[in-house]
């Protein structure tokens, strides 16, 4: 359930957001032609108190203000004519509801009965909403264009944090990673392919229901559990073999036998409304084999006895014989964390399996192979490589450069946006209910629309 938590900050808590709409609506504030609503801070301030527990006495006026940046943002994006399309916040929407989905383990009804809501009432309930972020972040975006800092910047924001204040960092490792996905025999192929196509046989010609043969035998578990309903999609959600065989059938028509990274799949086409198309679809993975398994064990501790006699270097290995769709793979090996978008990770943010190989290891050293689960449960081996290590030590130029440069860079956007907002709101149209008369923080937005 913590997952679960973790995508609702960024979808929004429906259930309290709905407990939210007793308050009785009131305009409080305007910035050119876009609106704030009392419910709209109301429910942040909800939102907000449900993570974080006690709030201080000022928390509106801080919401508040963060509301109206946006609403400025928004309201200079459509004065700059910065279009989002219905397709986009559609794709992002579903992107979203997938997530959250995925992590309930595609189960629909748990889903409605935490929100309260059907799947699509909460995209209704969160469309307008999505689509007015887009509009903001792309306004942000386009408002930090020409934001960067230059060498002697850096060192000068360095110079300005008092010796005492400097951040103390933990130990923080670079990692380098070759995987190899083990590649089904022919053997059990062929029997996946034959397992599938009896399915077909007994759909096409034996008139047996299709959903209820998926709910028994399709290997895609979520979908299954309806009948291997799809749902609506639009171009772009399916891999390219999948949809290519989907956009290509009439309503009522089962493909023939469609391979993809997935396995094999039929498709039927049960409808569709311009490019929106209504699929189901049965898959058989292929058995990958303990024999299988061993021989890319071999191969990828093969590759590991040339790199360590220094016949091939660990670059050249991941671009001869590396997984071309792992992230690693375009950065010479090198893993990125994900939370700070850098190569750099403290040791306890590592995943145990690697934690614990590298433990022992001294720089420069390779790993023997070992087999994990990739995202989607596909298994796969990897070979680590211990780039780097740094012990815990206060920040310096030296060892942080590329944290300071960062930190200087979001200190510049700061100084940024509210030269940017300051600049705005003289040449906006700003009203404020006056039961905020009491936020100092918020005098800006009256100042610069004084009489």
């Amino acid at each position: 359930m913590r997952y679960i938590a973790v995508a609702l900050i960024w979808l929004g808590s429906v259930a309290v957001l709905f407990g939210q709409r007793e308050v009785v609506d009131k305009v409080i504030a305007q910035v050119g032609g876009e609106l704030v609503l009392l419910s709209e801070l109301e429910e942040q301030y909800a939102l907000m108190e449900s993570q974080r527990g006690v709030m201080p006495e000022n928390a509106r006026c801080f919401i508040l203000d963060q509301i109206l940046i946006q609403k400025l943002l928004i309201n200079q994006a459509k004065l700059d004519s910065i279009e989002v399309s219905d397709d986009e916040v559609e794709a992002q929407l579903d992107a979203r509801i997938e997530r959250i989905l995925t992590l309930m383990g595609n189960d629909v009804k748990q889903f409605e009965d935490y929100y309260g809501q059907t799947v699509g009432q909460v995209k209704d309930q969160f469309r307008e909403d999505l689509k007015s972020q887009i509009l903001s972040d792309r306004m942000r975006a386009q408002v930090f264009t020409d934001v960067t800092v230059t060498p002697s910047e850096v060192r000068s924001f360095f110079a300005l944090i008092p010796q005492d204040s400097l951040p103390f960092f933990d130990s923080e490792v670079e990692v380098g990673e070759i995987v190899l996905v083990p590649q089904v025999n022919k053997v059990e192929k062929n029997k996946a392919r034959q397992k599938l196509e009896s399915l077909r046989r007994r759909i096409v010609e034996d008139k047996e229901d299709f959903a209820e043969l998926a709910g028994k035998y399709s290997d895609d578990f979520g979908s299954a559990r309806v009948g291997g309903d799809l749902g609506w999609t639009k171009r772009g959600k399916f891999v390219p073999e999948f949809e290519a065989a989907a956009y290509n059938l009439e309503p009522g028509e089962v493909s023939d036998l469609i391979e993809s990274e997935f396995g094999f799949h039929i498709i039927e086409l049960l409808d569709r409304r311009g490019n929106s198309i209504h699929t189901r679809h049965i898959l058989v993975k292929p058995e990958i084999t303990d024999a299988d398994l061993t021989k890319t064990y071999q191969r990828l501790d093969s590759i590991r006895n040339l790199i360590i006699s220094d016949s091939i270097t660990f670059s050249y290995a991941v671009k001869k014989f590396g997984n071309k769709d792992v992230q690693s793979f375009n950065n010479d090996g090198r893993m990125v964390n994900p939370n700070t978008g850098n190569t750099f990770f403290e040791v306890g943010d590592l995943d145990p399996d690697i934690f614990f190989t590298i433990d022992t290891m001294d720089i420069g050293d390779i790993s023997a192979p070992f087999m994990y689960s990739q995202q989607g449960g596909t298994k796969a081996f990897r070979i680590i490589s211990l780039q780097s290590r740094t012990l815990p030590h206060q920040a310096s130029l030296k060892a942080d450069y590329s944290k300071i440069q960062m930190a200087a860079i979001e200190s510049k956007k700061s100084q940024f946006i509210d030269e940017w907002i300051a600049d705005k709101v003289y040449s906006t149209y700003v009203r404020l209910d006056n039961r905020y008369d009491n936020c100092p923080n918020l005098s800006k937005w009256r100042e610069g629309n004084k009489p």
